[in-house]
């Protein structure tokens, strides 16, 4: 089956109270790792690049693998644009193919967020492609945008239902103390907030900085409305690991296949855990 847009399958993740796993993948061999789990597990699947990632190989390029992974699976599979602030290429990835984009406008006010996200929405919503937004600030590093401890701000309730409501965005990533990265000690999750902004909201929601969180503080987000788990750091340093781990043995070697099929089983090993985690395996029949 073709690509398809992520709105229906997080519409129904949310309902039925578990999670998609969306991972941020950098080069084929992390696309094919995350596809293989999906397949193993029986799993709809977010497949998402970086901004940085999509300057680097090409938003084009990133759509064909995308789009013959979803052909030669018949598994559920969306296309995501993480975390982008700008709107030519919000553009360029929807000509190119990709079925869900995030317009990151959550570091202006409220007021220009709304209305950026709702140009972005007006593009989007007439090629039947999934829109996510962000309210208050996720901490940590994603590319190139950099948001200090100190400056993350979590999302008001209220203002999210107003956000949704004036810009009809079809998924929310409320920043509720998770941050990008690798935590240095135990994330701050307000799950309180979680259960607020879900009472006022009946999008779906999303789990930024997914990476590191302890498998008990996300299942009880998932289970408050995070339908969307994103994943990004721990993927790449499981892959980037197993390639240390070849060259610690062989300093020598020079095969590429030698060293990236074993990050691609680390990297699905990885994938795999994280899909039992959201609750997603075996679901993929429901949003076929």
């Amino acid at each position: 089956m073709p690509l398809i847009s992520s709105t229906h399958m997080l519409q129904i993740a949310r309902k039925n109270k578990y999670a998609i796993g969306a991972f941020n993948v950098h080069t084929l061999e992390m696309l094919q790792a995350v596809i293989e789990a999906a397949v193993e597990t029986q799993s709809p699947l977010i497949i998402q690049s970086t901004v940085g990632t999509v300057k680097h190989l090409g938003p084009d390029y990133l759509a064909a693998a995308a789009t013959v992974a979803a052909n030669r699976t018949g598994l559920p599979i969306a296309l995501h644009l993480d975390h982008c602030t700008d709107f030519q290429l919000i553009v360029q990835c929807i000509r190119a193919g990709y079925t869900s984009v995030m317009i990151d406008a959550s570091m202006y006010p409220f007021e220009e967020n709304v209305e950026r996200t709702r140009k972005v929405m007006e593009v989007a919503i007439a090629a039947g492609v999934n829109v996510e937004a962000e309210l208050g600030k996720v901490g940590g590093v994603e590319d190139d945008i950099v948001v200090d401890e100190r400056d993350a701000l979590l999302a008001d309730p209220e203002e999210c239902s107003q956000f949704i409501e004036r810009t009809g965005v079809l998924t929310l990533a409320p920043a509720i103390g998770t941050a990008h990265g690798i935590y240095k000690g135990e994330p701050n999750i307000d799950f309180a907030r979680i259960a607020q902004i879900a009472d006022r909201v009946a999008a779906p929601l999303v789990l930024h900085g997914g990476s590191g969180i302890p498998a008990e503080q996300v299942r009880r987000a998932v289970a408050l409305g995070m339908a969307k788990m994103n994943i990004a750091t721990e993927l790449r340093i499981a892959f980037t690991d197993a390639i240390k781990q070849v060259f610690t043995a062989n300093p020598e070697e020079n095969d590429p296949r030698k060293y990236m099929v074993p990050a691609k089983e680390a990297a699905k090993r990885l994938a795999i855990e994280k899909m039992q985690l959201c609750g997603c395996v075996g679901k993929a029949g429901e949003v076929r």
